[in-house]
C-alpha cells in the first residue's frame, strides 16, 4: 500500500501495518467529532510516526498513485475535521 503524506513524501507499507493504521485512523475520526485539538495533534502525530517508522520511503524517481493521502502534518483541526469524518481516511 502507498500512502502519502502531503508535503513529505509516499512510503510503501505493508498491508499487515493496515489494522493499526485503521485503528488510529478512527482515532482521528473520533477526536475531529469530539473538536479535541489536543487529542488530535496526539493521534495524528502517532500516525504520521507509524507511517514514517513503518513503511520505506518511496524515491522520488519512483512513481506510484497513492492509495492514502495523508494531510500534512500542520494540518489545522478545522481542515482535518473535512478529511477525517466518517470511516476515516483509511479503509479498514
Amino acid at each position: 500500500m502507498i500512502v502519502r503524506i502531503s508535503n513529505e513524501g509516499q512510503y510503501e507499507v505493508s498491508d499487515d501495518d493496515v489494522p493499526e493504521l485503521n485503528e488510529l485512523d478512527n482515532e482521528a475520526v473520533m477526536s475531529c467529532q469530539a473538536s479535541d485539538e489536543r487529542a488530535f495533534r496526539e493521534v495524528f502525530g502517532r500516525l504520521l510516526d507509524y507511517v514514517r517508522t513503518h513503511g520505506r520511503l518511496v524515491p522520488d524517481d519512483e512513481l506510484f498513485g497513492s492509495d492514502i493521502i495523508l494531510p500534512p502534518p500542520d494540518v489545522s483541526l478545522a481542515e482535518a475535521q473535512r478529511e477525517f469524518q466518517g470511516d476515516g481516511l483509511i479503509p479498514g
